[in-house]
């Protein structure tokens, strides 16, 4: 499995409502609020196999609330 971040800016009063439809899909490992130009930090895993840029612009962007995603791709987990 390969994970990845999308960090999502919601619509003013929507992050809550869009946490709660990415839960209820079950394709997030990870929901996250954050403070600055972003409202939520996501975690997903895919299959090696999966194009993670028609993932997330099938399955997250379409999802009622969002404003804007940032993508973030990362390459190995360091153990603290």
């Amino acid at each position: 499995m390969v994970p990845f971040f999308v960090q999502i800016k919601c619509h003013l009063g929507k992050c809550y409502q869009v946490a709660n439809k990415l839960a209820e899909a079950e394709i997030a490992s990870e929901i996250y609020s954050t403070a600055g130009d972003f409202d939520l930090l996501v975690k997903f895993y895919v299959d090696e196999t999966t194009d993670i840029g028609h993932f997330v612009q099938e399955k997250v962007q379409p999802i009622a609330g969002i404003q804007d995603t940032r993508t973030i791709v990362t390459f190995k987990a360091f153990q603290g």
